[in-house]
């Protein structure tokens, strides 16, 4: 099933406009903002790298990654988002790259990055395990996955007001921790778990779901 059957981009097309809203979204708090900054910097230190942001939305960690000098390419489904990301950066004026496209398959034939990262995407995705797969073949040796997930409250319920037919999405609702790990860890050769959802100022105020981030290295 590709992700037109459900009218994704359709329905993140919709969201565009009010996605930076929420405050984890567009990171305008500055103690928001700080937060995400010492996470993106601990997930990827150092050097300037190759990063991929898929699923990058309005393009709100990929100005943290550019603007700590990394080389970022975001891909996203719905075009809204993507120019948005646009505008984010050129206003910012920081370097980006922002490519409208499936974020399971990204449009970078024959590319490699030191970095994929990628923030509340795996549940949108019909064949999740298969873009897994994929993003791990698009590392170079050395590379890491950086996956921000969760298992989200209303994990049980009907996937609603999401798009039509999502209720049948394999992982619907969010993911946990222990399932996200046992389909990484084939692909990579070592990875951790950072639990986030104890950490309020990523959010905006208190969570009650859980969340995290898992990093994998290739």
């Amino acid at each position: 099933m590709r992700d037109s059957e459900f009218g994704i981009a359709e329905y993140w097309d919709a969201a565009a406009e009010g996605f930076d809203e929420e405050a984890d979204h567009g990171l305008r708090e500055a103690s928001v903002r700080a937060a995400w900054v010492r996470r993106v910097r601990g997930w990827v230190p150092g050097a300037a790298s190759d990063v991929l942001d898929v699923g990058c939305g309005t393009g709100s960690l990929s100005a943290l990654l550019a603007a700590d000098g990394h080389r970022v390419t975001g891909v996203d489904l719905a075009p809204r988002m993507v120019a948005r990301a646009r505008a984010k950066l050129a206003a910012a004026g920081l370097p980006g790259r922002f490519l409208v496209g499936d974020a399971a398959a990204p449009p970078v034939p024959g590319e490699r990055f030191d970095v994929l990262l990628s923030r509340h995407l795996v549940w949108t995705l019909p064949d999740p395990e298969r873009a897994l797969r994929t993003w791990a073949g698009l590392l170079r040796p050395g590379g890491r996955l950086v996956l921000v997930e969760g298992r989200w409250r209303e994990a049980g319920r009907a996937v609603v007001p999401y798009a039509a037919g999502a209720e049948r999405l394999p992982w619907g609702g969010g993911v946990g921790a222990e399932e996200l790990a046992e389909a990484v860890r084939p692909l990579v050769s070592e990875l951790r778990v950072e639990p986030l959802d104890g950490e309020a100022g990523l959010w905006g105020g208190p969570v009650e779901d859980e969340r995290y981030a898992l990093i994998a290295y290739r």
